[in-house]
């Protein structure tokens, strides 16, 4: 009864697929972690009680500034405003891209030579 049993019983047949693609996506996960990180060439910053700067770059070519400064100090009123700007290499193209950018009581408003132009209101 057990041979017979055993005999209707087929081997499944999704095993070597299911390996290959587990080796498959063990390969693709090795490569992505291989790429080596950026590392930072220059950084600077100065923070202060009502204000404060940074400038930092990497070595892949990513930028990133801003400065942010205190205002109605004291008052119902405190806010803070920020300006900088930030960009990055595109890999694959070599362009680089800049976005400029202030933050205030209006909310984040950046622009950038690559980012849409909303109509004026």
């Amino acid at each position: 009864v057990d041979n017979v049993y055993r005999s209707n019983i087929a081997p499944p047949q999704n095993k070597p697929i299911t390996m290959k693609a587990a080796i498959i996506f063990a390969c693709l996960l090795a490569v992505a972690f291989a790429r080596p990180e950026a590392e930072i060439v220059k950084l600077d910053s100065d923070v202060g009680p009502e204000s404060y700067s940074f400038d930092v770059q990497t070595s892949d070519g990513t930028q990133k500034s801003e400065a942010g400064k205190l205002k109605n100090v004291g008052s119902e009123n405190e806010a803070i405003d920020v300006t900088g700007s930030y960009s990055w290499v595109d890999e694959k193209t070599g362009e680089k891209f800049t976005v400029t950018y202030v933050a205030n009581e209006n909310g984040f408003q950046p622009t950038g030579a690559h980012l849409p132009v909303p109509p004026v209101v």
